[in-house]
């Protein structure tokens, strides 16, 4: 299907066309932009409403700024769409978090409009922040401009970075983009202080009345402004004290100003230009603007597949038999099974009840799940805290996004030895959200900590059953539970509750010459392997491993008896993983076998389907199948 961009749109290949067009026909080109963003989203698919939403702000930020010398920083980069657009990628646009095309986030290596790479939130202010300052240092004339969302200002290093840059004294930008919204609403008192700023009737009566009546006063325009900026901040404190958290840390505050109005928009970002030091500008934007629906659910059009733009119809594949369920869902069915059960159990999420499906749970036991806002840190030592009281805390976190809780699980969970439970949604590849969203690391980073369980569910019932063996009371360390983004394998899943034995793997089939031990999920993988390679005559065993800590010894003893070839099969990094594990076991025990390790390798995996990702990195079924037969020295003859 060929999408047309507009006229003026059309025309655009860089910030420098569109300084060109007249601030008259601006209002085109962001419905242009907008009309583009649907057009190509509805097709083929990615982030939606999160970029119809700052379509003015993109327009004005290159039409003001001298980009890519200014630098812009997109925190997170959900909303970056339209800036690609307006920075020469128009046309590459329809390849956009495709394999081997466009990023889904800004990169820096996809283009120098692109400052700084992003896909985890809140860290915009720090990196313009360092911009700023070497710009300072260097005695360049350039601008640093971060743009937050509301939800992004909640996670600590936001605040952290606001409070240096009140004393850096460098000319930095934030712009907060207020629109209530992170992927599902924003929570927490910030909001409440944001929402009080944005609708003080007394306060921005009286601003907006203050401002006209300046207008009128025969005095020149420098001492108006100058007057009305100091009678105005005297209001913020008298009638709402809305400003004093920004101000407190030494950024000066203006706004909040609507973001949908192109040349209000210009105009201020044209003063704030010429104004020095740190500052603040607050817009207030709606999440999915100029597409009805993305407006009204802004959590279901957040990423919403491919769509029938005209109607609104989410188009979802015609499948006419069952199918399983995603293991988020299966997650958040089995966490009310089982507080119902147990009175002791509680739900944290970081902002993510949607994804992780603790939403389940939020709306049936409202006060004992709880979303917490973008705060992992908080999020894994709330659940420490929590646990000291004899409550078993399900954390479910998103692997990559752990990585921001490190020191927490290891200083206020592990060395404490803290029954929390650690649910790792979307562990291993995630697919076209690609390398900042790709759970690659838990394995590694978690495995060298002392006191830690970890485990990893090969289908929907082995992860209620970990759920369930992780809230007993005879359980009083952390447990790690880790499982893919996505379908499972199994239909009929919702079976009665069984107990694992922490650290029992087990054999799941017997076979000749070679054996595959397997890590979670990718267990299906080699088994579809093993029945396609039985034509060939090839009957490997087949040992899931279940529990990376504590290893299950006695198993791997009798397959190091039994076999002297041996592939691991895991999606985490090589590198510190399963496979690692059973290397250690087979050097301290003097075993001699030869192992081939199949899993994330030892570099960065670009973004793409699952199933081209897997294949790429070489876990997938055919890959799997191949490995046996190299290491088996047959002649490989799958076919891609």
């Amino acid at each position: 299907m060929q999408i047309e961009a507009g006229p003026l749109l059309k025309t655009i290949d860089s910030p420098e066309d569109l300084k060109d067009i007249s601030r008259e026909k601006l209002h085109q080109v962001c419905d242009e932009l907008r009309q583009y963003i649907i057009d190509v989203v509805s097709v083929h698919g990615g982030h939606f409403a999160a970029s119809l939403g700052v379509v003015e702000l993109s327009v004005a930020l290159h039409y003001v700024y001298n980009t890519p010398y200014d630098q812009l920083v997109w925190d997170v980069g959900h909303q970056a769409y339209g800036h690609k657009i307006l920075t020469g990628r128009r046309d590459e646009f329809i390849s956009n978090r495709k394999y081997n095309g466009l990023s889904g986030f800004p990169k820096r290596s996809e283009s120098e409009y692109d400052t700084f790479g992003v896909g985890h939130s809140s860290t915009s202010i720090s990196a313009a922040l360092g911009m700023s300052m070497a710009a300072k240092y260097k005695k360049e004339n350039r601008k640093s401009v971060a743009i937050i969302g509301d939800g992004s200002m909640t996670a600590g290093m936001a605040f952290e970075a606001m409070n240096h840059a009140g004393v850096a004294d460098s000319d930095v930008l934030i712009i907060l983009n207020d629109n209530c919204m992170s992927i599902d609403p924003n929570v927490g008192a910030l909001k409440e202080y944001l929402t009080d700023i944005s609708t003080s009737p007394t306060y921005n009566k009286f601003r907006d009345e203050l401002w006209e009546l300046m207008g009128k006063l025969p005095i020149g325009k420098t001492f108006t402004r100058d007057m009305a900026s100091k009678v105005e901040a005297g209001l913020k404190g008298m009638v709402s004290k809305s400003s004093n958290l920004f101000e407190a840390l030494q950024l000066r505050y203006f706004g909040p100003i609507d973001g949908h109005n192109i040349s209000n928009l210009v105009d201020t970002l044209k003063d704030l230009k010429e104004i020095p030091g740190p500052k603040i500008l607050h817009i207030l934007t709606v999440k999915g603007k100029g597409y009805a629906l993305a407006e009204k659910d802004q959590t279901k059009w957040h990423a919403p597949g491919l769509f029938d733009k005209l109607t609104g119809e989410i188009i979802k594949k015609k499948i006419e038999t069952p199918q399983p369920p995603k293991y988020q869902d299966v997650f958040g069915h089995s966490i009310v099974e089982l507080a119902k059960t147990n009175p002791l159990i509680m739900g944290i999420t970081p902002a993510m009840p949607s994804g992780s499906s603790l939403k389940f749970m939020m709306e049936s036991m409202p006060d004992r799940a709880f979303d917490v806002g973008i705060c992992e840190q908080h999020a894994v030592t709330l659940s420490a805290g929590l646990a000291t009281q004899g409550i078993k805390a399900f954390c479910n976190i998103y692997s990559s996004f752990m990585q921001r809780a490190y020191d927490q699980v290891i200083h206020d969970v592990a060395l404490q030895n803290l029954p929390v439970v650690f649910c790792l949604d979307r562990a291993g590849l995630v697919g076209e959200d690609g390398p900042t969203h790709h759970g690659c690391y838990d394995i590694a980073f978690f495995r060298c900590i002392p006191n830690m369980i970890i485990a990893a569910p090969m289908n929907e019932i082995e992860l209620r059953n970990l759920m369930y063996t992780s809230q007993l009371p005879t359980i009083q360390s952390p447990f790690v539970i880790r499982y893919p983004r996505g379908e499972g394998v199994t239909i009929d899943w919702q079976k009665p509750f069984e107990e694992i034995r922490i650290g029992k793997g087990r054999k799941l089939k017997d076979g000749k010459e070679i054996a595959i031990l397997s890590l979670g999920h990718p267990g299906n993988f080699a088994q579809t392997a093993i029945r396609n390679l039985r034509d060939e005559g090839i009957d490997p065993a087949h040992y899931d491993i279940r529990f990376v800590k504590p290893l299950d010894e006695a198993l791997l003893h009798e397959v190091f008896q039994n076999y002297d070839k041996i592939i691991t099969v895991e999606d985490a990094t090589i590198v510190g993983g399963m496979g690692s594990a059973i290397l250690e076991f087979m050097n301290e025990h003097n075993y001699h076998s030869k192992i081939t390790m199949l899993g994330i390798p030892d570099s960065i995996v670009e973004h793409g389907s699952l199933k081209e990702l897997y294949h790429e990195c070489h876990y997938d079924a055919i890959a799997i199948a191949d490995a046996v037969k190299a290491l088996l020295g047959k002649q490989i003859m799958s076919e891609v």
